[in-house]
């Protein structure tokens, strides 16, 4: 009789048991349901308040200027203000990790670009929070742009065949200026003379601005640097151009040989920026946001722009085409990086 007392109680207590558990299933299923449904709602009615496009590089340099006229093309596309907000420091990487850690609700959007993203990665950076990668969905490419080679006005060469047989009788006597170790420009450098069979001494500055007048005063022999930096001394004849280290040559100097032409592909060097938002991103908004960045950019006055400072449209490139290139970009640049044993700033 014990026994079958407690094996009423036994029985009436997982009773109680099991309709709790049900209650807790039947709770939990509502509440992924309502969560499943919010999260319906706030991608249909996405963007529905400003969107902070985040540019992590510094207020005034082409990088802001280009992202602030797409910010505003966007904003009459969306109906929504997009703020553009400077976020540079630490070579890029600290206006993109915020964007990593941002919530993935399509209100922060990252311009992003392949120092932070391809170069820096590669350079045992052990601060370096987000993951190219899983950190991010990439939605639609903007830009990618040549570097150029320039030379002081007094240089005894003046083609790239010429350069490239005074470096090779001169071995390690012609310098070469970059914004620092691990930089872009560094790394294009490094490039050409590794493609060329040549030997350059490597001048790292801290400011632009000193390596600029070092060229113009003949300090610096020669500098890899984007066009935005260099037109001016270009335009006013205090450096000549010998090449450009894409596969295409340059609306903006269809005289300049491109690296290819001569005869280096491994010296082929094109900086890309694009658009990413946070990992987690609902796919709705990602679509939305990536046809809106499309149109944007097919307006002309973008691509006057863009062609005007030496870049090309990748718009072409969206979600699918994006992320193998993010990966074969950063396998080349770590090719270049362990090969010439360069450290992080």
């Amino acid at each position: 009789m014990g026994f079958g007392a407690g094996s009423g109680v036994s029985s009436r207590a997982g009773s109680t048991v099991m309709r709790v558990l049900l209650c807790l299933v039947a709770a939990t299923t509502l509440s992924l349901q309502a969560g499943a449904a919010e999260a319906q709602t706030a991608a249909e009615s996405w963007p529905n308040r400003a969107i902070t496009w985040v540019v992590p590089f510094g207020a005034g340099g082409v990088t802001d200027l280009v992202s602030r006229k797409i910010a505003e093309l966007l904003r009459t596309r969306l109906g929504q203000p997009v703020v553009v907000e400077n976020r540079p420091g630490a070579g890029g990487t600290i206006g993109t990790e915020f964007v990593a850690r941002a919530q993935p609700d399509g209100y922060t959007v990252l311009y992003a670009s392949g120092g932070p993203m391809t170069i820096q990665p590669n350079l045992g950076l052990t601060k370096l929070n987000y993951d190219p990668l899983k950190s991010y969905v990439h939605v639609r490419g903007v830009s990618s742009a040549n570097q150029i080679l320039v030379a002081t006005a007094a240089a005894p060469y003046s083609t790239l065949a010429e350069f490239v047989a005074y470096a090779k009788a001169n071995p390690g006597k012609v310098n070469f200026g970059s914004p620092g170790p691990g930089t872009a420009q560094h790394l294009a450098g490094e490039m050409f003379q590794a493609a060329a069979g040549i030997r350059l001494t490597h001048v790292p500055y801290k400011a632009g601005s000193s390596q600029m007048t070092d060229m113009m005063s003949g300090i610096l022999d020669v500098s890899f640097d984007y066009l935005t930096v260099l037109r001016p001394l270009i335009d006013t004849g205090k450096v000549k151009v010998l090449g450009t280290t894409g596969t295409a040559r340059l609306a903006a100097l269809p005289d300049a040989p491109t690296v290819l032409e001569a005869g280096y592909p491994d010296a082929v060097n094109v900086g890309s920026t694009w658009v990413s938002v946070p990992a987690g991103t609902d796919p709705r908004i990602v679509g939305r946001l990536s046809e809106a960045l499309a149109a944007a950019l097919a307006d002309p006055a973008i691509v006057a722009d863009l062609t005007a400072n030496g870049q090309v449209s990748i718009a072409d490139k969206g979600p699918t085409q994006l992320e193998p290139f993010i990966v074969e970009e950063t396998a080349r640049y770590k090719r270049v990086i362990e090969s010439a044993g360069i450290a992080a700033r």
